[in-house]
Order: C-alpha cells, then structure tokens, then sequence
C-alpha cells in the first residue's frame, strides 16, 4: 500500500468572481505564492505524486512555478472551460495510473485549513483505505454551501446543496479535503453525470452523492481555521490567517528601524525595508522586502508586501497591498490593492456604512452580501487614484482605471475606465471699490 494518496489539486476553474484581481492561487500571503506555500506543506505531509488542474490563463505560470520544487512529481493539466469540478477531475484523470484502487485526494488550493486536517484525513484514510473520507467543518450557524448527511455510525450517506437554514441535515458543511479509495470508480461516477445531460455544475458533487449509496464514506470532523479564497474581499481573511503565524518580532538584517519608530506585537520586517522616525508598524503586521514606511506612518493588521511606500502620515489597516503600490498622506482601511497601484495624497477608503450594516459588493452584477461590518475598497493593478479620491465601503475598481482627483467614488469601476468630476471655475472681478480698498 502506498504511504499517501495522489493528491489533486484543483487550481483552474474562472477567476471572474475575484475581479479586479488576477489569479488567486498566485497571491502571495509573504515571500512566496499561496500554491507554492500548499505545495510545500503537502511535500512535509509525505505526499509524492502530486497533479495540479490549472486553467489557460494560469497555466505557464504554475508549471514554471511547481518546477522549482524537484523533489515532488507534479503534473500540471489544463481545464480550457470553466465547468466546474466533475470536469476538473476528468482532467486529471489521464495523469493518474490506469489501474484500479488508485487512492485520490481532492483538494483546492484556496481553502486555507490547518494542518491537523489533512494529518486526520491521512490517519483515517490509512486505519482503513478501503473506505472514502471527507472532511466535515463543523458549525452552528447556516453557511450557505454544501452539507454531509451522516449515520450515527460515522458513515455518510448523501450531501444536499445549500439546504436553508431550517433544513440542515447536520452541522458538518463539505470542504473539498476528499478521500476517494478509487480513483477509476470515481471518474466512471463523474461521466456517468456528465452522460445524464444536467446542465447544473455539481457533477462531481452528484456523483459522490451517488457513491455514498453504494460505497463506504465516511466523515472526518474539522474544527480548525477555514478560509476560502472565493471573492476578493476574503483576501482579508486569508491574511490574517497568515498574519497569525508570525510569531514576535524578526527584522531582517539589512532593514532598518529608526529609533523613534515603534514595532509593537508580532511584526515581520523584510529584507532592506525601512521604518523611518515616529512610524508605528502594530502587529500582527507584515512589511515585505524594500518597502518604505515614512515618517509617521501607521501600518497595523495588514501585510504591505514588497517595494511599496507608505508615504508620510499614511495610515494603513486590516489591509493587503501587494508589490509595487505607493500611498502618501492617505488612509487604507479594510482593503485589498493589487500590484503598482498609485493611492495619492488625501485619498481615504470609506469602510463603514452610514446604518453600520455589512457591507454588500456586486458580483457578475449581482448584489452579494460580503458579510463585513467593515470593508473598503478592492482596486485592481495598476490602477491610478488621484489626489483627494474617496472611494465609498465595498466598491472595486478594475485594473489600470483612472480616477480624476476630488472624485467620491459611488459603484465599481471597470477594467481601464477613466472617471473624473467635470468641475466648473467662476471667476469673479473685483470691484472698483474692492480694488481700491
């Protein structure tokens, strides 16, 4: 018997859903990208044979990307559509061995978990791999995704999608940590659905349900941390599950801390950063490589990644700015910035709405409740904010948009749209008298 499962990584699928931001399993949550950082964690885990599902758009990417790890066996292969998972699956299906009772593990690379939920997949899977497993998070609230129908001996016996708050067969919602002991009868259950002419997504989700009635499954509880990386504002969610893990304070040799700078909590500061007089960095905080905090600055809860510059009173927080954004004299409040965007003097991101609710976004032009009391503004790269722009809590502007100086910025803005205020200038003379006073 091999020591782990294959693993399957699904890395494909559309990214429309996290626009204006490109490619989420490339976001980098630190020093390297969020895949990379999966894939050395499965490799400490002891898996060996990995195959990574990746779409067109990302596809060079990655395969550049999993090249760098030459200790573990990883396949890259392309799902061209959008067609969710059971598709996804067939994908890989011709990188895996042919013969029968080859174990799987199905995975995503935007569910950030701890590690403890892997290892108690694995210990379930090796006391009995004649059986499937999947994990089960456990929860009292409604979450509006798929739930695991459970005997009381442990054994699933079906799944319901997004059954209502009054209508939950258990507490244990699906993540897509699954066990299969049989990579071929899986497969032949997913075309099986595909034959059957559903137009729906769920294939893959129908085709367990199916299994469930004829196979063993079985339920592994998860009670850690779950982050999904589905909608861009769960960036913020994701970085604080990494923010989490720095532990006091490192400050690379070759950065520097002014004296009168203040480094409170668990702060990550990178190589040849800089932390000038009378700036604050409140932990847990993350400064990446090259990047400037000046004079009297305030970075707290946030990761500003590498060659940024947090310019003069700036104040950034609960935020994620990736690489290459520049801010001065502003305010960056509960938002996500892509790579190279320019924030200028007097911008401020709104975070709170008037009635306190939380704070809705539109998704595919549908109004989605992003379940934040507090959220401000998700800008895409490249993008150029002049001075005095306010953007209003829950709206994302598209990648290199431009944005006039004294703009309220109201709704989304799209992909390279350029947006200003039409101001009218009256000029009054001065009277005789005025002149002559």
């Amino acid at each position: 018997m091999q020591s782990t499962p294959i693993l399957i990584i699904l890395a494909g699928g559309a990214s429309s859903r996290i626009w204006p931001l490109r490619e989420k399993s490339l976001l980098r949550f630190g020093t390297e990208p969020l895949l990379f950082v999966q894939l050395r964690r499965y490799q400490a885990l002891g898996f060996h044979e990995i195959v990574v599902v990746a779409n067109p758009e990302n596809h060079a990417e990655i395969a550049s990307l999993v090249s760098q790890i030459p200790q573990l066996t990883v396949r890259v292969v392309v799902q061209t559509q959008a067609k969710g998972m059971g598709d996804a699956l067939l994908q890989a299906a011709p990188a895996l061995p042919s013969r029968a009772g080859v174990p799987v593990y199905v995975t995503q690379v935007h569910d950030i978990v701890d590690e403890q939920l892997h290892i108690d997949m694995l210990h379930a899977w090796q006391r009995d791999p004649s059986a499937s497993y999947i994990a089960g998070f456990e929860r009292e609230d409604y979450f509006p995704g798929g739930y695991l129908i459970v005997s009381p001996s442990g054994r699933l016996t079906g799944m319901i999608e997004k059954p209502g708050a009054a209508n939950k067969p258990s507490n244990l919602v699906n993540i897509v940590a699954h066990i299969h002991a049989d990579a071929a009868r899986l497969m032949d259950a997913i075309r099986a659905e595909y034959v059957a002419g559903d137009q729906t997504d769920d294939h893959y989700e129908r085709a367990m349900d199916k299994l469930m009635k004829e196979k063993v499954f079985r339920v592994v509880p998860y009670h850690g941390q779950w982050s999904a990386l589905k909608y861009p504002w769960q960036v913020l969610d994701v970085m604080n599950y990494y923010l989490n893990k720095i532990q006091g304070q490192h400050v690379a040799e070759s950065a520097f801390v002014a004296k009168t700078a203040t480094l409170v909590g668990d702060v990550y500061i990178g190589e040849q950063a800089k932390v000038f007089p009378g700036a604050a960095v409140v932990g847990p905080a993350y400064i990446g490589a090259h990047t400037i905090v000046g004079n009297n600055a305030l970075v707290r809860n946030s990761m500003v990644l590498n060659h940024c510059n947090v310019g003069f009173t700036t104040e950034v927080a609960r935020s994620y700015v990736a690489d290459h954004c520049d801010m001065h004299a502003c305010r960056v409040l509960d938002s996500v910035f892509a790579p190279n965007v320019n924030f200028s003097a007097g911008c401020t991101t709104a975070n709170l709405r008037i009635d306190h609710g939380n704070v809705p976004s539109k998704i595919k032009g549908q109004k989605v409740d992003t379940g934040r009391g507090k959220l401000g503004a998700i800008i895409g790269q490249g993008a150029f904010l002049a001075v005095d722009v306010m953007t209003m809590p829950g709206v994302k502007i598209g990648e290199k948009a431009q944005v006039g100086p004294g703009t309220h910025v109201h709704q989304d803005i799209l992909d390279g749209q350029r947006v200003y205020v039409k101001q009218e200038h009256i000029v009054i003379e001065p009277t005789e008298a005025e002149q002559s006073s």
